[in-house]
């Protein structure tokens, strides 16, 4: 597999590794790294997923059903942007470090079963990192279908969890129903 071209902005030596210094070297890079979860250097995602949870956990008290909606679709958006810069800037299509696309995707997840539980939100968050770590089906096809760099690559990245975060909640539906 060779390496991607390089692009504008994209250094020659991007780090394969994030480290905090990289984090911290643009503002994008601390979103799309979710603000350090990404670093983790075991299961990156299951911490972006963790942090994800406690930030909605502290958030949620304050803000209004539709200010957290608002807040989840502006975080989407700039998720996208800060996966497409972190991601190009380095050298990876889809680098396990970027986490942004799982911290809203779960708040979505958490926003629509509110007024779940404790025990409600632990089966939500098996549930999704089961559906983003397995990626069959809509994962699968959200993953492979955008892959690449720029907007496309971006938007691919944020996509994935989007699609785990669907899955989640149509189990969470028919377990609800029945």
């Amino acid at each position: 597999m060779t390496p991607p071209a390089l692009q504008p902005g994209m250094s020659a030596h991007a780090p394969r590794r994030p480290t905090a210094r990289f984090m911290l070297a643009h503002p994008a890079h601390l979103v799309a790294l979710g603000f350090g979860a990404g670093l983790s250097p075991l299961a990156p995602g299951t911490a972006g997923t963790l942090w994800a949870w406690l930030a909605f956990v502290v958030m949620a008290p304050w803000f209004s059903p539709v200010q957290m909606g608002l807040l989840i679709a502006v975080a989407s958006l700039l998720g996208w942007w800060a996966s497409t810069v972190t991601a190009r800037n380095m050298g990876v299509a889809d680098p396990g470090s970027i986490v942004w696309d799982e911290v809203v995707a779960f708040w979505l997840v958490l926003w629509l079963i509110t007024p779940a539980g404790p025990v409600g939100q632990l089966v939500a968050f098996g549930l999704f990192r089961f559906f983003d770590a397995v990626k069959f089906g809509p994962m699968a096809w959200a993953d492979q279908g955008f892959k690449g760099f720029g907007w496309r690559g971006g938007f691919g990245i944020m996509l994935d969890d989007f699609a785990a975060a669907f899955c989640t909640l149509l189990v969470i539906a028919a377990w609800r129903f029945w």
